[in-house]
């Protein structure tokens, strides 16, 4: 039997597991290549289910939902990885491609089991500990000292399931609510690193540049591209770690290797196997997005160029702020919108389409030019003025017309 594809475009059908904004962007990825993008979304007003043609209602949880999605797609994906494991397995044995399969996918989704896995690879990590006591983590403190940082296994993203304890008192009802839990020492970092690399099952990888990540609150807020005054040496050594990780693992598709940058050089603080915010920026910043390499690569295409088209890009993240409430009585959305626009037009645009609240992601601007300092001002003001209404002095502009 060949390999399934569309009946009216003769292209692959690629099936998304997740409706939220990852699955949008892929979705825009897929149009420019004749790629159908089939999406899982739990509900109609999910982010991807709002623009994709192909939107089936379901819960990643359940494996009817899942093998309806599969059937008949060319490759099975994700757009976030909180899939059960033996779904995954399931629909493998049902003949179904899913990429990345099971066995890597596992890495991202429990935190012990990549912790084991680089352990095993003598890849650099933090210090780290299978904690299920109050006894066991003050043993692992007393090892590499207070605070001590504690993670649920699965499940955690953009500051859930860390947590971040100064002593013994503060324990007890962690374990009592989560269980097994994973604790890692307290690094001493310079700052937070991201390398992204593709990997096709032919094995081709493409590596983009090493970005720095700014974090607030768990959350991330910037992405500058390449990570500035990061040496040669260290880029490349973070890049040659991503692409070890990636085949050790067998990962097919995007895989993003989140770095904590130390005085001795980089440790791995946790992986993602789909497109990542740390790569949004490459959508206008490199030749190939992140969107569009992931496709290929599912789907084993030649992986695309990674080369910058600019100097320096940065994304900055629009968090749901001031505008969210209810209370605001400034401008609307689309009046900031005309304002950006206007004020900012070569600053590039990703509104996800998801309901206003605080702290949540509602969209992305890319900014590039030649000097960081100018170029990460123009993005952050930019982002700052949609999610809070708030103009930058060093960008003031009139409002009234």
């Amino acid at each position: 039997m060949g390999t399934p594809t569309d009946r009216r475009t003769g292209l692959p059908v690629v099936a998304m597991v997740g409706g939220g904004q990852l699955s949008r962007m892929t979705h825009q990825a897929a149009i420019a290549l004749g790629q159908s993008l089939r999406v899982l979304a739990a509900d109609p007003a999910e982010s991807a289910a709002l623009v994709a043609a192909d939107v089936q209602l379901g819960d990643h949880n359940e494996l009817a939902d899942l093998r309806r999605l599969a059937a008949g797609a060319t490759v099975v994906t994700f757009d976030h990885e909180h899939v059960p494991t033996e779904h995954l397995r399931a629909l493998e044995a049902d003949g179904h491609r899913v990429a990345p399969g099971p066995a890597a996918l596992v890495h991202a989704q429990d935190k012990l089991v990549l912790r084991r896995a680089l352990a095993e690879a003598g890849e650099p990590q933090p210090a780290w500990a299978e904690v299920r006591t109050v006894h066991d983590v003050t043993a692992f403190a007393d090892g590499v000292g207070w605070p001590v940082v504690l993670k649920t296994p699965r499940g955690g993203y953009d500051g859930k399931g860390v947590f971040v304890v100064s002593g013994p008192d503060q324990v007890a009802d962690l374990l009592e609510r989560h269980g097994t839990l994973l604790a890692e020492e307290r690094v001493g970092m310079v700052r937070e690193l991201s390398a992204q690399v593709a990997r096709s099952p032919f094995g081709q990888v493409a590596v983009w540049p090493v970005v720095e990540t700014i974090q607030r609150d768990g959350v991330c807020n910037e992405v500058l591209a390449p990570a500035p005054g990061l040496s040669e040496e260290l880029a490349t050594a973070a890049q040659e770690l991503a692409v070890r990780i990636a085949d050790r693992l067998g990962v097919v598709g995007m895989l993003a290797v989140e770095l904590f940058e130390t005085a001795d050089g980089v440790l791995v603080n946790e992986l993602a196997m789909r497109p990542h915010n740390s790569g949004h920026w490459t959508i206008e910043g490199a030749r190939t997005s992140q969107f569009e390499q992931h496709l290929r690569a599912v789907l084993d295409y030649p992986l695309g160029s990674t080369a910058m088209t600019a100097p320096v890009v940065v994304m900055a993240n629009v968090l749901g702020g001031a505008t969210a409430d209810e209370s605001w009585d400034g401008p609307g959305l689309d009046e900031r919108v005309h304002h950006l626009m206007a004020h900012w037009p070569d600053v590039k645009l990703h509104w996800y389409g998801k309901g206003q609240r605080r702290g949540r992601k509602l969209g992305h601007v890319t900014a590039l030019g030649d000097d960081l300092a100018e170029v990460r001002a123009r993005a952050v003001a930019a982002a700052r003025y949609l999610a809070d209404g708030v103009v930058d002095p060093a960008f003031a502009f009139d409002t009234e017309h």
